[in-house]
C-alpha cells in the first residue's frame, strides 16, 4: 500500500499504526499490538473491527452504478466535487507550513526494503526512479535520504465510496493528493481499489470509528451516505472541510412521478445540517443541475443503483419503465455543502 496513504490508517481494534506484512503472496496489514488484516487480491483491506452490521450494496446495485457513472451522466457531481475539493485544499494548504520541495532521488546499488517508521513517518528505503528504472539496470535502485514527508500529499476520503468515481474524479484534480474509499460493500470496494493509482480502499462501517489517525484528512467526501458527524469531526484536520452530496427536492423528479419512486424530504437539507451541527460549522452551499436523456435500460440503472431498489416491487417497477416513452428525460439537481469542524 502507498506509504503516504498505510501512514494515516490506524488499526480499527486498538487504534495503533499499521504496517503491510507479506507471506508469500498473502498481504496483511498489521499493528504492534499484532492484530492483522488481509488485504484482498482484488486491493482493498478488510478493517472492520468485527462483522459489518449490513453488506451494503449489493453485485447487482454496484454494477448498474458502474454503468451508469462511466456513462459520464453523474459529471456534473464529479466536476462540482473536483472544484470543491481544489478550493479546500487551497485554503489548507494557505494555513500550513510551507513543505520543502522533494529531493530529486539518486541511484544506489543495494535494495533497501521501504518502510514507514513512526514516528518520523518519512517513507524510506528505495525504489526505481521511474518505472523502466529496474529494466534498464537491474541494480538501479533509489537510495533511502533524504525522502519525501508523506505528510506533504493531502489526504482526501470518500465514506462511503460506493465505485470510487467521485474520488477519482477528485484525485485527477489534486495532482499532489492521495485518497482513501472507504464502504461496507465488497463489491464496490472491488472497483474502488481500481478507481485511481493514488488511491487505496478499505472495508469500514461509516457508523463505527474509522480506521484512521486524529486530524488526518484534509478533504472528507459524503455522497449520497450515512454520516457520522463525531468521527468526520475526530479525523478531519481543524482546517479541513467536509463536502456533503444530497438530492434537491426536485432530484429525478420525473421518475420519482412515473415509477412512484421514493421522495426527498423537503427537510432534508435541514437534518443533514442539524445532524452535523454539534461538530461542524456551514461554509458553503450550491445546487448543481442538469438534464438527462436516458434510454429505458440507462433509466433502470439509475433507479437500481439507488435507495428505491431495496424498496419497489422489482415486477411493478419493471412493468413501469417498459412505459416510459424513450428517450427518458431525468432533472439531476443535488446540493453540495461544505462544512469545516469547530
Amino acid at each position: 500500500m502507498d506509504p503516504r496513504i498505510l501512514h494515516r490508517l490506524r488499526c480499527p481494534v486498538c487504534g495503533e499504526p499499521l504496517a503491510e506484512t507479506t507471506a508469500g503472496t498473502a498481504r496483511a496489514l498489521r499493528c504492534p499490538r499484532r492484530h492483522s488484516f488481509d488485504i484482498a487480491r482484488q486491493g482493498y483491506v478488510n478493517l472492520l473491527a468485527g462483522r459489518a452490521p449490513h453488506a451494503g450494496d449489493t453485485a447487482e446495485m454496484v454494477a448498474a452504478r458502474a454503468d451508469f457513472l462511466a456513462a459520464g451522466h453523474y459529471d456534473v457531481i464529479s466536476a462540482a466535487l473536483a472544484t470543491a475539493a481544489t478550493d479546500a485544499v487551497g485554503r489548507l494548504g494557505a494555513t500550513d507550513a510551507p513543505h520543502p520541495a522533494p529531493t530529486p532521488p539518486t541511484l544506489c546499488s543495494a535494495p533497501v526494503e521501504a518502510t514507514v517508521s513512526p514516528p518520523s513517518r518519512r517513507l524510506g528505503g528505495c525504489r526505481a526512479k521511474d518505472p523502466t528504472a529496474r529494466a534498464k539496470d537491474p541494480t538501479a535502485v533509489v537510495r533511502a535520504e533524504p525522502a519525501p514527508d508523506v505528510d506533504a500529499y493531502p489526504l482526501v476520503v470518500d465514506a462511503g465510496a460506493g465505485t470510487g468515481r467521485y474520488l477519482g474524479a477528485v484525485l485527477a484534480a489534486l495532482p499532489d493528493a492521495v485518497g482513501l474509499a472507504l464502504d461496507v460493500s465488497k463489491p464496490a470496494l472491488r472497483r474502488a481499489a481500481r478507481a485511481h493509482p493514488r488511491a487505496a480502499a478499505a472495508l469500514a462501517d461509516t457508523w463505527q470509528r474509522l480506521p484512521l489517525a486524529d486530524a488526518s484528512t484534509a478533504v472528507l467526501l459524503n455522497v449520497f451516505a450515512p454520516r457520522n458527524g463525531a468521527e468526520f469531526h475526530r479525523v478531519l484536520d481543524p482546517a479541513g472541510t467536509l463536502l456533503v452530496v444530497t438530492p434537491d427536492t426536485d432530484h429525478l423528479a420525473e421518475l420519482v412521478d412515473a415509477l412512484d419512486l421514493l421522495r426527498v424530504d423537503p427537510d432534508k437539507a435541514d437534518r443533514v445540517t442539524d445532524s452535523l451541527g454539534g461538530h461542524f460549522t456551514p461554509t458553503g452551499s450550491a445546487v448543481h443541475r442538469a438534464q438527462l436523456t436516458l434510454t429505458r435500460p440507462e433509466a433502470a440503472s439509475l433507479v437500481g443503483m439507488g435507495p428505491s431498489a431495496w424498496h419497489t416491487d422489482p415486477d411493478a417497477l419493471a412493468s413501469r419503465l417498459a412505459a416510459l416513452p424513450e428517450p427518458v428525460r431525468v432533472t439531476v439537481a443535488v446540493r453540495v455543502d461544505a462544512y469545516r469542524p469547530h
